[in-house]
């Protein structure tokens, strides 16, 4: 019996580049002191010196900032798109993008009406006197928000949406992984993209520094760069008193990806690790990955999800406003990646401050899940076998035709080669021959020497067989002897014997096999017929 292993531990052995790094992050920008109706009262009557606070007095900063906005598209010659319900805003981007040859600048600019928090004034009245007076609320109102579309030297795509109504809040998206790909560049290191992350990279501990470099301190720089160059709601005696943009953590995504030595085998590897992992959502195993002690108080939901695109399955994972996405990225690499959408979920503040922080958790919890998750086998070895044995090879140059364990040949082989394997001084071509020609309902003279030779060159070069030093004697290999007892057997024990019971033309029976295809067949045969689909 063999002991499961972690897919940590099994990874290692199969991993070519390593890179863990913010993947995609969305910021508020908001100006913290008008984030409360008290604070808004403050900005008009206080720092603006009117006489009382009402929504009245909004109107003319969100008309001159709407204005504002339509002259920098007018004078930067900047496409104004008007974005269609339902329409997928990353698209439009995308087909822009592609027209846009400047280093750095305002690709286009989006305009949708959404919904967002704002101030509203409500009549109210003094209890003692019945005077009526404007009070300050908070709401909600469908506005227009205006999204610019920009391409950034350091950061590359991005997209900066501000409200048009006051407080003015904006949302500032951005990509860690265009970042990173933007430094190599500038530094002339070569890399081999994905869609979203790195293939391969000629300096791997440069590149893990570049994504550990991307800090706090550098996005709240970039921000405040395009907050400078875009249309402005605040005026600038607004900003030195102290109404300027900040920002604070909306979502966060923490990615570890993993490229695989051998792309096919990941696959077959994934595939296993949701099979036999199905348990992890539960709360036991959350809160060994997630590092927080889970209570029956403990809000979410605990649950394991397979959820399948096309035919990429992914495996998610939640805990309260947080989960974990493990994928297999572009047939290429495991992404595992853990999103927080609330940084109180884990104790820590919202404001960007707390980034550092917050990415410890991100990436701590990408790395116990892979600690958590166990495989009772490493199933990349099987299909290496698969590959080695069942297709046609290169050895030292040498196209080697392959080995087919379903081709009655190539099994009487193998029978044969079971029972080589106890002769201490190995065995000739004529041995073989005289083994392999009854297993094939033939005499030994039906076989030529040529159809020999070609056989004990095949099984050779495949790594079954080895040829003694000096003579023309051969012996089994350890694996050749492994292959020779698994495949007959399965074959003969597994294959042939649940064709003869699953086929249509197969003798009627109760086993539970054949029950299993019949109640599979009526399933479809009644939902095509619902569907009046029925062939």
């Amino acid at each position: 019996m063999s002991l499961p292993r972690t897919v940590a531990e099994i990874l290692r052995e199969h991993v070519t580049l390593e890179v863990e790094g913010i993947d995609r992050m969305y910021l508020n920008v908001y100006v913290p002191r008008l984030q409360y109706a008290s604070g808004v009262a403050a900005f008009f009557r206080q720092h603006r010196g009117q006489p009382f606070a009402s929504s009245a007095l909004m109107d003319p900063i969100s008309k001159a900032f709407v204005a504002n906005i339509h002259a920098f598209v007018h004078a930067h010659e900047v496409p104004l798109v008007a974005f269609e319900k339902g329409q997928r805003k990353d698209d439009v981007m995308a087909a822009h993008l592609k027209r846009f040859g400047a280093p750095e600048g305002v690709v286009f600019v989006g305009r949708a009406q959404e919904k967002t928090p704002v101030f509203r004034t409500e009549k109210r009245r003094n209890p003692t006197t019945g005077h009526a007076y404007p009070w300050l609320v908070r709401s909600t109102a469908m506005i227009n928000h205006f999204y610019f579309y920009a391409v950034d030297r350091d950061f590359g795509p991005f997209f900066l949406k501000f409200a048009t109504y006051f407080p003015y809040n904006a949302k500032l998206c951005f990509n860690g992984h265009e970042y990173v790909k933007r430094q190599l560049a500038q530094r002339g290191i070569a890399y081999e993209a994905l869609d979203n992350g790195v293939l391969s990279c000629r300096d791997p501990r440069r590149l893990q520094a570049l994504c550990d470099g991307l800090s706090a301190e550098k996005i709240a720089a970039f921000a405040q760069k395009w907050l400078r160059r875009l249309p402005h709601p605040f005026t600038a005696p607004d900003q030195r008193a102290g109404y300027r943009y900040d920002l604070s953590i909306l979502q966060a995504e923490f990615s570890l990806t993993q490229v695989w030595d051998r792309p096919l085998t990941g696959r077959i590897f994934f595939e296993e690790v949701i099979r036999e992992n199905l348990d992890v959502g539960r709360p036991d195993q959350v809160q060994l990955i997630f590092d927080r002690r889970v209570t029956r108080r403990t809000p979410g939901r605990f649950r394991t999800r397979v959820l399948t695109d096309g035919v990429v399955p992914s495996l998610h994972i939640d805990y309260k406003h947080s989960r974990i996405k493990q994928y297999h990225k572009e047939g290429r690499a495991l992404r595992t990646e853990t999103t927080i959408n609330d940084t109180r979920d884990f104790a820590l503040g919202r404001r960007l401050t707390n980034l550092s922080a917050l990415r410890k958790v991100g990436f701590h919890a990408n790395r116990r899940l892979l600690d958590v998750q166990r495989l009772s086998h490493d199933c990349t070895l099987g299909e290496v076998t698969v590959e080695r044995v069942h297709r046609p090879v290169r050895v030292d140059g040498q196209r080697v035709p392959a080995l087919r364990f379903l081709d009655p040949r190539v099994l009487a082989l193998f029978c044969a080669l079971v029972m080589f394997r106890l002769l201490p001084a190995g065995f000739t071509a004529r041995d073989l021959r005289q083994q392999v020609a009854p297993l094939l309902g033939l005499p030994p003279e039906a076989v030529s020497p040529g159809r020999m030779t070609y056989d004990l060159r095949r099984l050779r070069l495949h790594g079954l067989i080895e040829r003694q030093p000096k003579r023309h004697r051969y012996r089994v290999t350890d694996s050749g002897l492994r292959l020779a007892l698994f495949l007959p057997r399965l074959w003969a024990r597994t294959i042939r014997p649940g064709l003869a019971i699953v086929m249509p033309d197969a003798a009627a029976n109760d086993g539970a096999l054949r029950t299993a295809f019949e109640k599979l067949e009526q399933a479809m045969d009644h939902w095509c017929a619902e569907a009046k689909l029925a062939a």
